[in-house]
């Protein structure tokens, strides 16, 4: 077969065995779509299926049909952290900024800290990647557990019919402050001394342009400022993965400075659904592909679950802090706590990052993803039965 037709193999295993998973298997309390996609991922990467049936791994992910399908990531992953950026509302968490940055503070400090703890713990064990300075290996790891995926938030939220809530919007105001934290701890990481001179330029030409791009969309009608986002979305990412940052924080950065209010939001509500679908499982396939188990299952594994509790830990004692100081009703704080610890695609995304420039091992990038499932499995199942009291509640005062 040619590479055009083994890549089509690939692409009908990437869509067909995670759907039939979540469907036949009716998992979406447990595992969202999402989730079970990851998942699917980790399963056909080199870890277990090339491990099972070397053979047919290697004729199904040759070379040429990786490289292939790292292409579609590249620019579905782009998509979905530009939309990120886009959809960040600053103006309603200045509006609550005390509440709003108490909140956020603690739900991002403390998990760093307990994260960043493990980090600490893992040096010397070959879990820090070739070109990482100790303190980015340590302030990667902590800031992966300190991550809150919006995105997936979002749909979360949607599914457990709070989004639309006063507490749901409550929850996206946090999760849109910690949101540009990690973003700006990854540029801090990514910065290299040796091009500073690039990524200043980068930076100035970038807030020269933002000013223009805000000028020109302002005039432009809503079916050419998809044209036009999209043409800066391209040149942001180039920008900043030439001055040695990374093509992802070129993308988020690309949304950040746009206004959420420029598109329609039923259109952009679409965009990320579409973008979800018909994309990113080809970016989680090749997120599985570079899965690493040479140091053993039970290691990696073993490392994981220090990574889970703390994360969790780490969050839920946040959030229960900053619900004393703030005088929450009893148990709000452990909900909020628990919907932010979701991590999901922007820890995977941040991962990868940290994976791409060496600054963990093929072995630390698993266990960061395992925890990023596990995290995301348990929100549901958590979050539901605390929330039922709540929406009754509400449900009669409507």
């Amino acid at each position: 077969m040619n590479t055009t037709e083994v890549f089509l193999i690939a692409m009908t295993i990437i869509f067909t065995v995670p759907y039939l998973i979540w469907r036949l298997g009716r998992t979406d309390y447990w595992a969202p779509l999402v989730v079970v996609q990851i998942l699917t991922g980790i399963v056909l990467g080199p870890g277990v299926l090339g491990r099972a049936f070397p053979d047919y791994y290697q004729f199904v992910f040759s070379a040429p049909v990786v490289q292939s399908l790292n292409g579609v990531a590249w620019w579905a992953v782009m998509l979905f952290v530009w939309i990120a950026g886009i959809e960040l509302d600053l103006k309603k968490a200045w509006i609550h900024r005390v509440e709003s940055g108490i909140t956020a503070g603690l739900a991002l400090g403390t998990p760093l800290i307990a994260g960043s703890l493990v980090g600490l713990g893992l040096l010397g064990g070959g879990w820090m990647g070739a070109k990482a300075e100790t303190w980015q290996f340590v302030l990667g790891v902590g800031m992966s557990c300190a991550v809150t995926a919006l995105p997936i938030l979002i749909l979360l939220m949607e599914k457990l019919e709070i989004l639309r809530q006063p507490l749901g919007q409550r929850i996206l105001r946090y999760a849109s402050l910690d949101d540009i934290a990690i973003w700006g701890v990854l540029a801090l990481i990514l910065m290299d001394w040796t091009r500073v001179g690039r990524q200043g330029l980068f930076l100035l030409a970038f807030a020269v342009a933002t000013w223009g791009l805000r000028a020109l969309m302002r005039r432009l009608p809503e079916r050419d400022r998809w044209f036009v986002s999209l043409i800066w979305l391209a040149i942001v990412s180039f920008g900043a993965d030439w001055s040695g940052l990374h093509f992802m924080v070129g993308a988020f950065l690309a949304g950040a400075v746009m206004d959420a209010d420029w598109f329609n939001q039923d259109h952009m509500d679409l965009l990320r659904h579409h973008v979800l679908m018909v994309l990113m499982p080809v970016f989680f396939l090749s997120t599985g592909l570079r899965t690493n188990w040479q140091m053993g299952g039970y290691a990696v594994f073993g490392v994981a679950a220090l990574l889970l509790a703390a994360s969790v830990a780490g969050k839920l004692l946040g959030l229960r802090i900053a619900g004393r100081i703030l005088r929450w009703p009893p148990g709000e704080a452990s909900i909020i706590g628990w919907l932010l610890q979701t991590k999901a695609l922007i820890m995977i995304i941040f991962a990868n990052v940290l994976l791409d420039k060496q600054i963990i091992t093929a072995e630390t990038f698993t266990a960061l993803l395992l925890m990023a499932v596990g995290s995301t499995m348990l929100t549901v199942p958590v979050v539901a039965p605390r929330l039922r009291p709540t929406l009754a509640l509400l449900k009669r005062a409507s």
